[in-house]
C-alpha cells in the first residue's frame, strides 16, 4: 500500500466516523487505521449496528464527501488533549492518552500508536472533521471530496484493546480505493471468496468440524480433512528429507525454566496456556518448538564435521489467542506446525537458506502460486519487543537482505514484522482471485544460539557459537488449508484430493465388481469409494459432483466386463479405458502431482 492509498484510506476512516456522529452523537470512538483493502473503525453507540445503520452511514458518508469537509489539523499538549477528550465524553481516547502520559507510546498497540507521533509523545495532534474530533498523527487528504471510492463493508465484535473483559465496541469495516473500478473489481473478488469460503467448504465437503464441548479455535479433522493433511505434510517430508532433514520428536508440555532461557517467556507469555502441577511447579503448553529443538542440539557435544544439523518435526503448539480473533482455521487455538530448524555455522547460512528456498519454489509452484518476497526487519522505534543487540540484528539484516540480492528477485521490506529473535524472509503467494497470502518463511536467529550457549568445536579446537535458521514451508498447517481450500474452491487435484476416485455403481448386482475395482485400486494407495446408496445412478453423480470428485466410474454391465467409461471433472467428454491402462494412467498422473 503505497503512502497516498494510506492516507486516503486513514482519511475514509475519519468520513466514516464523522457519518457515524453526526447520525449518533453520543457515539464513542476506538481506533480507525487504514488497512490493505480500505479501513475500520471501532465504534460503540450503546448498542449492536444494524444492517438498517449501516445504511444510514453509507448514506451520510455520500453526504459528508459532496460537502467537501476540510480536515482541520490542531496540536496541544497531553493535558490539553485529556482535557478536550473529556469534555466530548470520549474516554477509550482519554484512556489512550493517559497511557501515553504515563507508559509512553511503547505500551500501545500498533493501531493506537499509529496515531501518535513517538518522536513527540509530549504532543499530540487533532483533527476536526465535521462534528467529529479525533486524536489523530495525520497526515490526511486536503477534503472528505478527496477520499475516493468507498462503501460501507461489514461489522464485526471487538473487545476494546483486543482484551476479553473490556467493553465489546463494533468493528465497521469500509472498502476503499482510488477508482470506481478499483473498488467494483474488489467487490466482485469479495462475492468470489465467499462462495469459496474455506468455513463453509469445509464442513460441505466433511474435512473438518468444532465442537462448543471442545472448545473455540480447536478444530477437529475427519477422515476426508486428515487425508489433507497427511498428503501435504508427506511432500513437505519428502522435500525436506532429499535435502538432509532428520526427524526429531518433543513433548507439548515443558518447565517455565526453558521458555525463560530462550526469552519467550518475557515477550510471549500472555500468550501461552500455563499449567500448574500438583507440586506446584509451572508448565506450560508449547507455543513454538525452537526451545525444545535447542536442547536436542545441546545434548551432546558438536564437532564441525557434525554440522549442520537439520532437524524436522510437524507437531501442535498451542496460543491462548482471543476469541474474538479467532476465524475459522486461518486464526485457531491449536496450531500444527511442519517445523525445522537448521544449527549451523555462519559460512553455512546461505547454503542452507537456499536449500529452503528451493523446496518453497517446488512446493509452492506445485499449486500455481506466485510467490513474491518480503524481507521483514525489527522495528527500531520499538527494539524493546525483540531480543538481542542492534549490532547483531543488523548484521543478520544484512545477511538475509545479501541473499535475496544474490538469489536475483524483487523483495520489499517489512519494518516491524520481523519475529522477536531474528529477521526473516516471508514468501507472499497470490492465490486463484488475486489474493495475497505469507505463506512460508525462513528466519535466521543470532540470539537464541546466545541464549542457550549453542557451540560447536571448530578444527582448531575452539568453542564456536552456532546460528539457527528456522524454517516452515505450510508453517501453520491449519492456516495454509484454509488459503489451499479457498484457492481451489474445494476440488482438489488428483493427488491431494481425499477421494479420488468414485465408483457409482448402477445397481446392486454391479456392487461385487465395483468393490472389488475398488479393492485393486486400493492395492495402488489410490483412494477410492464405492457409493452403495439404494439411490438413481443420476443422484450418485450429482452427490459425487457436489463432493467435487476428480474422476468417477458410473459402473455397469460393459465396467464389470473390464470395460471403463471415466468421467473427469471439468471434461465435457468421457474417456473409454481398460482397467489396466486407467489404472497406469491414475498412477502417472499422481506420481506427477498433476
Amino acid at each position: 500500500m503505497s503512502d497516498n492509498v494510506e492516507i486516503m484510506r486513514h482519511s475514509a476512516a475519519h468520513v466514516m466516523a464523522a457519518a457515524v456522529k453526526r447520525l449518533f452523537p453520543e457515539a464513542k470512538f476506538g481506533v480507525g487505521p487504514a488497512l490493505d483493502f480500505g479501513f475500520y473503525y471501532d465504534i460503540d453507540i450503546g448498542r449492536a449496528v444494524t444492517p438498517e445503520d449501516l445504511q444510514k452511514i453509507q448514506q451520510t458518508m455520500d453526504a459528508l464527501v459532496k460537502e467537501k469537509l476540510s480536515f482541520e489539523r490542531s496540536e496541544m499538549t497531553l493535558d490539553q488533549a485529556v482535557d478536550l477528550f473529556k469534555s466530548l465524553n470520549q474516554d477509550y481516547k482519554v484512556e489512550l492518552l493517559n497511557d501515553i502520559r504515563t507508559k509512553g507510546t511503547t505500551k500501545l498497540s500498533e493501531d493506537e500508536a499509529g496515531d501518535i507521533d513517538p518522536n513527540a509523545p509530549e504532543k499530540v495532534s487533532v483533527y476536526k472533521t465535521g462534528d467529529f474530533v479525533d486524536l489523530c498523527r495525520g497526515p490526511h487528504v486536503a477534503s472528505t471530496a478527496d477520499v475516493g471510492a468507498c462503501k460501507i463493508w461489514k461489522t464485526a465484535g471487538a473487545f476494546w484493546r483486543g482484551k476479553e473483559g473490556n467493553p465489546q465496541l463494533q468493528r465497521i469495516y469500509g472498502l476503499c480505493f482510488t477508482t470506481q473500478d478499483e473498488l467494483k473489481a474488489y467487490q466482485l473478488m469479495l462475492e468470489e471468496a465467499e462462495k469459496r469460503d474455506h468455513k463453509k467448504l469445509g464442513r460441505e465437503l466433511g474435512l473438518f468440524s468444532f465442537s462448543d464441548l471442545v472448545g473455540s479455535g480447536l478444530p477437529l479433522w475427519s477422515p476426508k480433512g486428515t487425508v489433507l493433511r497427511t498428503v501435504l505434510d508427506d511432500f513437505v517430508w519428502q522435500l525436506r528429507r532429499e535435502k538432509g532433514y532428520a526427524k526429531v520428536a518433543i513433548p507439548h508440555i515443558t518447565k517455565k525454566d526453558l521458555y525463560e532461557k530462550s526469552g519467550h517467556w518475557a515477550k510471549f507469555k500472555d500468550e501461552l496456556f500455563k499449567i500448574v502441577t500438583r507440586e506446584g511447579h509451572e508448565f506450560a503448553l508449547k507455543p513454538m518448538n525452537c526451545p525444545h529443538h535447542t536442547q536436542i542440539f545441546d545434548s551432546q557435544m558438536r564437532s564441525y564435521r557434525d554440522m549442520p544439523q537439520r532437524y524436522a518435526e510437524t507437531t501442535m503448539v498451542y496460543r491462548d489467542e482471543q476469541s474474538g480473533e479467532l476465524a475459522g482455521l486461518s486464526r485457531v487455538r491449536c496450531i500444527t506446525q511442519d517445523d525445522a530448524h537448521v544449527f549451523c555455522r555462519k559460512s553455512q547460512i546461505e547454503q542452507e537458506c537456499f536449500a529452503i528456498w528451493d523446496i518453497i519454489d517446488v512446493f509452492y509452484s506445485t499449486f500455481g502460486f506466485d510467490l513474491s518476497v518480503r524481507l521483514s526487519t525489527h522495528d527500531p522505534d520499538k527494539f524493546e519487543k525483540y531480543l538481542g543487540t542492534k549490532e547483531v540484528w543488523s548484521e543478520a539484516e544484512s545477511q538475509l537482505r545479501q541473499m535475496i540480492e544474490k538469489r536475483g528477485v524483487a523483495y520489499e521490506e517489512g519494518e516491524g514484522e520481523a519475529a522477536m529473535y531474528g529477521p526473516k524472509i516471508d514468501f507472499m503467494g497470490l492465490d486463484a482471485i488475486g489474493r495475497k497470502h505469507q505463506v512460508a518463511t525462513v528466519q535466521l536467529d543470532f540470539n537464541m544460539p546466545e541464549n542457550f550457549d549453542l557451540t560447536c568445536v571448530n578444527e582448531k579446537g575452539e568453542k564456536e557459537r552456532v546460528v539457527m535458521v528456522h524454517c516452515a514451508i505450510m508453517g501453520s498447517i491449519e492456516r495454509f488449508l484454509s488459503v489451499l481450500i479457498e484457492h481451489y474452491a474445494g476440488a482438489f487435484p488428483l493427488w491431494l484430493a481425499p477421494v479420488q476416485i468414485a465408483i457409482l455403481p448402477v445397481a446392486d448386482r454391479h456392487l461385487d465388481s465395483a468393490r472389488q475395482l475398488a479393492d485393486q485400486l486400493s492395492a495402488l494407495n489410490i483412494r477410492c469409494e464405492v457409493d452403495e446408496a439404494a439411490e438413481s445412478v443420476g443422484k450418485k453423480i450429482r452427490n459425487a459432483e457436489k463432493q467435487k470428485m476428480p474422476c468417477m466410474i458410473v459402473f455397469g454391465d460393459k465396467e464389470a466386463g473390464g470395460e471403463l467409461t471415466v468421467r473427469w471433472r471439468g471434461q465435457a467428454d468421457q474417456q473409454t479405458l481398460t482397467v489396466d491402462n486407467f489404472t497406469q494412467e491414475l498412477v502417472k498422473k499422481i506420481k506427477s502431482r498433476e
